[in-house]
Parts: C-alpha cells; sequence; structure tokens
C-alpha cells in the first residue's frame, strides 16, 4: 500500500513513540507510504499523542511550525503545521539541559502566547488572539527529529508528512521571565538575535511568523477545531520561528536576545 492504513497508523505511532524513549530515529514515514496525506500524517500524530498522554503526560499547549514562505516552499505546502507541547518538555530559563535526552536538537527563537481563557475555532481572528492572550514571553524551542532528515541510502530528505507524523519534531522550550501584554507590543516588530557561545548565528523579526504571530495561533486555533480540539486558557502556545534552526551540540551556551524584551537562555549539560 502507498497510503498506511487504519492498523499502520497505530504502528507507525508505537514506532515514534519507542524511538523518542530510545534516543533514536527511525526509517522516513514518506518513503515507507509514498503517497501519504497530511491527514495521514495528523492521524499519527494523534495517534503518538495518546500514547504520551497514557504514560502520565500532560499536554500544555500547543505549537506552531512551518510559518515561513520559505520553509513552506521548501517542503512544498502552503500552510503551517502543529504539535502538541507536553508538561515535561519546560525547561528553565537560564538552566542546564540534558543532551542526552535528545538525539541530535536544534533551535529555534519564537513568540509565546500564554492564553487567558479559551479560543475555539473555525472564525478566530488575530484580534481573537490579542484579547483571548493573558501575555507573551520570548521563547526558544528545542526541535529533535525522531524520523531520519536524510535517508542513508537514498539521500532523501524527510517531508512534512515525516514531520507533522513525529509531533511537529517538537522537543522543549525555554520559556522567558519578561511578560508583556499583547496590547501592549508591536507583534509585528519584535526583533531577535540568536547566538551560540556568544556569536550571533541567527537573526529575524517576529513579522516573518505569517505577518504577525498572532496569525499563526489563530490559524491554529481554527486548524485544530476540524478535529474537535480547542485552545485552553493557560495554554502556551509558540506562534513559530523567526530564525533557521541551529543545531546544539555538548557544552554550547544559546542565547536569544530579545531586545526590550530581554533574553532566553540555556546551556546543553555535557554527555
Amino acid at each position: 500500500m502507498t497510503r498506511p492504513s487504519p492498523a499502520d497508523i497505530d504502528v507507525l505511532a508505537a514506532e515514534l513513540h519507542r524511538a523518542e524513549h530510545e534516543r533514536r530515529t527511525i526509517s522516513q514515514l514518506s518513503l515507507r507510504f509514498p503517497e501519504m496525506t497530511v491527514e495521514d500524517a495528523y492521524a499519527v500524530q494523534r495517534a503518538l499523542v495518546e500514547l504520551k498522554v497514557a504514560d502520565g503526560r500532560v499536554i500544555k499547549g500547543r505549537k506552531v511550525g512551518l510559518t515561513s514562505k520559505t520553509m513552506q516552499r521548501a517542503v512544498s505546502i502552503d500552510e503551517p503545521d502543529f504539535g502538541a507541547l507536553f508538561d515535561d518538555m519546560f525547561f528553565a530559563d537560564g538552566g542546564r539541559v540534558p543532551l542526552g535526552r535528545f538525539i541530535r536538537p536544534r533551535i529555534e527563537v519564537e513568540l509565546a502566547f500564554v492564553l487567558g481563557h479559551a479560543l475555539r475555532g473555525p472564525d478566530v481572528t488575530a484580534a481573537d488572539v490579542v484579547a483571548a492572550t493573558d501575555h507573551v514571553v520570548p521563547a526558544m524551542e528545542i526541535l529533535d527529529a525522531r524520523v531520519d532528515m536524510t535517508d542513508r541510502e537514498t539521500g532523501h530528505r524527510r517531508t512534512i508528512v515525516d514531520t507533522i507524523a513525529d509531533n511537529a519534531a517538537n522537543a522543549g522550550l525555554v520559556l522567558g521571565s519578561q511578560a508583556v501584554r499583547p496590547a501592549e507590543l508591536d507583534l509585528r516588530w519584535v526583533p531577535a538575535l540568536l547566538l551560540r557561545n556568544g556569536v550571533i548565528e541567527e537573526s529575524g523579526v517576529s513579522a516573518a511568523v505569517l505577518d504577525n504571530p498572532a496569525h499563526a495561533v489563530a490559524w491554529l486555533a481554527n486548524r485544530i477545531a476540524g478535529y474537535g480540539i480547542s485552545l485552553s486558557g493557560g495554554d502556551v502556545v509558540l506562534s513559530g520561528s523567526f530564525t533557521a534552526a541551529i543545531f546544539a551540540d555538548p557544552g554550547d551556551e544559546f542565547v536569544a536576545d530579545f531586545g526590550e524584551l530581554g533574553t532566553v537562555s540555556i546551556t546543553f549539560a555535557e554527555l
């Protein structure tokens, strides 16, 4: 079969679940099922999330990825993707992160929206997001791939279905301490520098996220409504990266400098 059956969906979710626990990657789903669709991939993700919840993990929000047009064109899609955030993914600002918890982590720079009350699609707007948000904080996301990024034999690069099924490659996040009401902030013009070991590796501005990160949160609320899911008060939503992702090595210190919004930092502990 070129598309996964319902039984295959469960098998793939179980493979991804084991891979995360065992700190290894699995072969690309897109190679095994060449006609796998985005909706098939989200079915795998939902089954994977159910396995994580059965382990006792608690959903604390969602992430939005692939929010720039450049990244969307690179993976041949015309919309972002999303994944779930769990309670054990949160790391302290300024703290040490155990590198051994991940396979090959990468860092991105984002704004996080902390909701004050629920957002339910399908007709959520950016203005609704601003009204529902208690505060916005600077953040870094830790990405990790449980699917081969490049196939060892063919050189085939993973596709959007691999990333979506893998919970949008989400692995962790760090929230800054400087909270701002969204109405008090020009959400399009938040700058950020991403430094690794004191050297600027990437820079960007928040308008790179769908012209306004609030649009990304609105998109998310509307997209997940089709699955009977909504965003709740207290949820954290990572709205999408301003920068390209940077790989982390043992001992690396990352600092995201958001100017007037302050900094967010972590150090990856030696193996």
